[in-house]
């Protein structure tokens, strides 16, 4: 903005200077033709005066020669002659003198409104440019306000910029450490892929015999992956289809049907009196139409019913598109035998005698439609064929031209919707035209109607297959073929069955195989299991050592089950004996205190160790070591009391256990602890280097603005400068041309003020 105000400001000033310079050089021949019409103007008023003074004279000679002649006429004659001679001469000297003077008088007038005009557009030129050279005063103020603020924020930029190009050279210099790290890190990543890429060649080249997918003819036999989700949306699309096709075949059969009953009745009735031999033979052709379009609905209704969920939908395995192909080929060649006669039965129509212009019109268009309709269907026939081919014929068709012949489909489409609007509306026009007839019966006007109304439905059905079918074209090409993009052409039919043999044979074989799940473990204990595990910090050292500490007690437990087993074995037998004894002694004495000797006997038979088995009589001390601690039993004077001792084991292992839970749920707790910090820690430095990363390419941005915004700081710096200087020199450029003409236009003022006065006095 500030450049162009400056180019402007400096055409304005070359303008204003070129401006004045013819001024000053009208101004200069002004002031000439001023001089010599001031020169002129003073010799003409002194000649002026001059006659002024010679006539005064010749009046005065004449007064005084007026008395004398009366005196001596005679004597006068010759005289006066001569003074009237002389008198002619004076008078034409006069007269050219007083011509000679109203010119300059005339010229002087002229002059002076001249001097004026001028004066006042020198006057108004001299406001205009006062006023210019106010706004350019004024646009300069403001432009060099404008720079001086540009100035100072730019310095503030600048200051800033350098700090924080000093805050990015830091961490530039991080950010070069870094990189050295992660090329370091970088080349041992590669080393090791490098190596692990070598050895899994080797034992690739080794180990693996043989490869399926290195030839066309052998890929083509591998079962591809199962995709439910598209036979789903294909099975959906073939009945969307085959809801489209019945609507369009019931269309076709109602057109065909109602047209043979037209033909019965106009131009003649069958009833009153005999068709001709053409229409005889066009209603017989058309009587025969179910049996070309029935299995149109026949194909498509088997395509839809091969589209199942277990097998794999595409062109290569379609087998019933040709039997559909092949219909839809009889079909034409059914629509081929009946165009002539249909021809033939329109103009037979337009040579009736109530045939108007109008309806010939129609009728001629009607036959034009015809042989667009069947032109449609053929080149559709064509083009379903061609996508037929792939299931029968491997060369037939390229899956390169896939998408083509596709989209070659859809226009075909849309092209037979058009034909059928076309007939649509000339058939509705031509059944107005025939309504009006003064022959038309309400038997041709209702087979009008069916005819309309058949012909409506079958433009929406066209309507809605072609709109259909170009909705789901890009799915089409985008699915109907499987296999290696790289190979073409080689999937063949024989291929494609036997694939989908093996796929059979491999469902089978997964169905085989599956077996009853054995019973899981609980979602919850799973769960509890697997926070466990990751909680778990113990290394693998810790968990051996772990392990065969619990292999040692396991076998310590093992001895002393052993142990227990025999004491339990002993105790028995001393039991049964010591039952034995006390039942001889209730039989012998009944009283109630040998009752309770034999209890306690019994409990201390319990508590006795494998050494009292050879000393029955004699009480020996026996001891027993075992995780609860040692356990002193002696005969049965000294023995404990049986529930009193149960108490203090129980008791202690339940003090043990609550200490144990205490300490296991302290150190679960910290270890969840421990790892929720560790899972913190390791997402906080995930997203640390990605920050650093992002403050990377962040601080090269930067740094390239930084160099871009000094390069810009000092280029408008200069330019900034070179404007001022170049500015100023222009304002004072034109501050003196101003101030010059001023100084002209005062001298002008000057001037014309003596010329006015010179004037008055005149």
């Amino acid at each position: 903005m500030l450049r162009a105000q400056n180019q402007v400001l400096k055409k304005g000033v070359v303008d204003e200077q070129a401006n004045s310079a013819a001024l000053k050089e009208q101004l200069k021949m002004k002031d000439q033709s001023l001089r010599k019409l001031q020169q002129e103007m003073d010799s003409l008023t002194f000649r002026n005066l001059q006659l002024a003074k010679r006539v005064e004279l010749l009046q005065d000679e004449l007064a005084l020669s007026e008395p004398r002649g009366k005196k001596n006429k005679k004597s006068g004659e010759s005289s006066s002659q001569l003074s009237q001679e002389q008198k002619s001469v004076f008078d034409e000297d006069l007269q050219k003198k007083i011509e000679e003077n109203e010119r300059l008088h005339i010229q002087f007038f002229e002059a002076d409104e001249q001097h004026k005009h001028v004066e006042a557009e020198l006057r108004s030129r001299l406001a205009t440019l006062e006023m210019e050279a106010a706004q350019h005063q004024a646009v300069v103020d403001g432009l060099t306000r404008k720079y001086m603020e540009t100035i100072e924020k730019l310095q503030n930029d600048k200051a800033k910029l350098e700090v924080k190009s000093q805050t990015l050279e830091k961490e530039a210099k991080e950010c070069r450490l870094r990189t050295e790290e992660c090329q370091l890190q970088l080349k041992n990543l590669h080393e090791d892929l490098s190596s692990r890429l070598e050895e899994s060649l080797s034992i690739i080249n080794e180990k693996v015999p043989f490869n399926d997918t290195k030839y066309s003819q052998y890929n083509a036999l591998n079962v591809p992956v199962h995709n439910r989700r598209h036979q789903l949306k294909m099975r959906d699309i073939a009945g969307q289809a085959l809801a489209f096709v019945q609507d369009l075949i019931k269309g076709l059969l109602n057109f065909h049907t109602y047209t043979e009953q037209r033909i019965q009745i106009f131009p003649v009735d069958s009833a009153i009196d005999t068709i001709s031999p053409l229409n005889q033979k066009f209603s017989q052709y058309l009587h025969e139409n179910a049996s070309y379009v029935r299995p149109l609905e026949e194909g498509m209704l088997h395509l839809f019913e091969s589209i199942t969920e277990d097998t794999v939908t595409v062109l290569e395995t379609t087998v019933k598109l040709k039997t559909f192909s092949e219909h839809l080929t009889s079909y034409i060649c059914f629509l081929r035998k009946i165009l002539p006669y249909q021809l033939k039965s329109l103009e037979e129509e337009c040579e009736a005698s109530l045939c108007t212009s109008a309806l010939r019109a129609r009728n001629l268009e009607l036959s034009q439609d015809m042989k667009k309709m069947t032109a449609v269907f053929e080149k559709l026939q064509t083009y379903i064929g061609l996508l037929a081919l792939p299931s029968t014929e491997p060369d037939g068709l390229l899956r390169t031209n896939y998408s083509s012949v596709l989209t070659n489909v859809g226009a075909a489409l849309h092209g037979f919707h058009d034909v059928m609007k076309d007939i649509s509306k000339h058939y509705s026009q031509k059944a107005t035209i025939e309504h009006e007839l003064p022959t038309a019966t309400q038997k041709l006007i209702t087979t009008n109607d069916c005819i309309l109304s058949s012909v409506v439905a079958l433009t929406n059905g066209a309507g809605k297959i072609a709109s259909f079918f170009s909705n789901n074209v890009d799915y089409f090409i985008a699915s109907l073929s499987y296999g290696p993009k790289t190979a073409s052409g080689f999937i063949s039919p024989l291929s494609a069955e036997c694939m989908l043999q093996y796929k059979k044979k491999a469902a089978a074989y997964m169905k085989a195989l599956r077996k009853p799940l054995l019973e899981s473990v609980p979602y919850e204990e799973a769960l509890a299991n697997r926070r466990v595990l990751l909680s778990s910090t113990e290394s693998r050292e810790g968990l051996a050592q772990q392990v065969q500490q619990s292999l040692e007690k396991i076998s310590k437990l093992e001895q002393e089950k052993e142990h227990w087993m025999l004491e339990a074995q002993l105790a028995k037998i001393k039991l049964e004996k010591e039952n034995q004894r006390t039942a001889d002694k209730l039989k012998s004495t009944s009283s109630g205190q040998v009752v309770g000797v034999a209890q306690e006997g019994a409990a201390v038979v319990t508590a006795a160790g494998q050494e009292d088995a050879s000393a029955k009589a004699v009480p020996v001390p026996v001891h027993s070591t075992s995780l609860i601690g040692i356990l002193t039993r002696t005969s049965d004077s000294e023995a404990p009391d049986v529930e009193s001792r149960e108490d203090l084991i129980r008791n202690h292992y339940m003090a043990r256990i609550v200490e144990l839970t205490s300490q296991l749920q302290l150190a679960d707790s910290k270890s969840v602890h421990f790892y929720a910090e560790c899972r913190a820690l390791s997402k906080r430095l995930a997203l640390a280097e990605k920050s650093k990363e992002a403050l990377a390419e962040e601080m090269k941005a930067a740094s390239q603005n930084n160099s871009r915004l000094q390069d810009e700081l000092t280029t408008t710096k200069r330019s900034y400068e070179d404007q001022l200087s170049m500015m100023s020199d222009h304002l004072c450029s034109m501050n003196e041309t101003l101030s010059k003409q001023r100084e002209e236009i005062d001298t002008l003022k000057m001037s014309s003020k003596g010329n006015s006065k010179k004037n008055k006095s005149r």
